[in-house]
């Protein structure tokens, strides 16, 4: 049965939130244990847990509000020239009217890598970075197709909802952290050594152990699993505001097959990007933790939308291969 983009959109926005809540009960598991581990009582648990979750916010607040600054500046951007960039600024205005959203400030990269990326807090301090490959190398139908998808991050939220599920997966590395630390001088104390919560407790302890080695990285792939199904939405969210499945399904080809290495990218931003700025043939590329969708499925979506034949196996395999 072929798929519509408001079903891309719901049924991508249902299992991003079910992700999200198992990193949240992840969390909770991993702060109980650790906190039962210690006191042995569950109140103990309750509380290591909540004030684990204070200090992550606390942490968090700083890097949400300068956090687009930092990476804009990391990424060498300057703003758009209204003169200049005046065909680009069209485009980011017509489609920040069709999101209905307030126009996000634009800047440019210069790098002749293709690609963009959104960044900011909300529609209301929204920023949007092309690079001069981007300009150079896609036409206008292209180019607003990268423009609506990157459109879509900010409409949909995407920042914040990323910001959220950082502050939990950052929240389990530094609890799992701490936990492993404090074992070197001597972990948690027993209540009794004759009763049965003793017994209750060291199992607590081993159960701590065994989520504080295997805990941030489960999280740190829901995570990824997260950011990829905000690329399909935002895909999605494309089609939704350009009716033009092609332009985008163009420009994500272009992007993935073009061999330039995007220097001002790197691990931490990587997840930012329309499309994996740190290809494979690349020192620093890091499959374990793939930030994207491989752009053959992508593609092969946005063909459903317009009742096209999916790639063929050659084409498919071309793509995979540089994901």
């Amino acid at each position: 049965m072929r798929s519509t983009f408001y079903d891309q959109q719901t049924a991508n926005r249902r299992l991003s939130l079910l992700l999200m809540l198992s990193v949240a009960l992840l969390l909770a598991a991993l702060g109980f244990s650790i906190g039962f581990a210690y006191t042995g009582y569950a109140v103990g648990g309750a509380g290591f847990t909540v004030i684990a979750l204070v200090l992550g916010i606390v942490m968090s607040v700083g890097s949400y509000y300068q956090g687009d600054a930092i990476v804009l500046a990391a990424s060498g951007a300057i703003a758009a020239d209204p003169v200049r960039d005046q065909q680009l600024l069209n485009v980011v205005q017509e489609m920040a009217i069709a999101a209905n959203v307030p126009m996000p400030k634009v800047y440019l990269i210069d790098d002749t890598a293709p690609n963009a990326f959104a960044t900011g807090r909300d529609p209301e301090h929204a920023s949007i970075a092309i690079t001069i490959g981007l300009l150079q190398k896609l036409d206008r139908e292209a180019l607003q197709g990268v423009i609506a998808h990157e459109m879509g991050h900010v409409r949909n939220l995407d920042i914040r909802f990323m910001l959220l599920v950082g502050v939990l997966v950052g929240g389990i590395a530094l609890l799992s952290d701490m936990f492993m630390r404090s074992l070197w001088f001597g972990g948690g104390q027993r209540r009794s050594r004759n009763d049965n919560g003793g017994g209750l407790q060291a199992i607590m302890m081993v159960v701590a152990v065994v989520l504080a080695i295997l805990a941030p990285i489960a999280a740190r792939l829901v995570q990824m699993s997260v950011s990829r199904q905000r690329e399909y939405l935002a895909d999605a969210t494309s089609v939704e505001l350009t009716r033009n499945p092609v332009g985008l399904e163009r420009a994500l080809a272009a992007i993935a097959t073009d061999r330039e290495v995007l220097e001002v990218a790197n691990r931490a931003t990587q997840h930012l990007y329309i499309v994996n700025p740190i290809k494979k043939f690349e020192e620093r590329a890091a499959g374990l933790f793939t930030t994207h969708p491989p752009i053959a499925d992508r593609i092969n979506r946005l063909r459903e939308l317009r009742a096209a034949s999916p790639l063929s196996q050659a084409e498919s395999a071309t793509l995979n291969g540089l994901d």
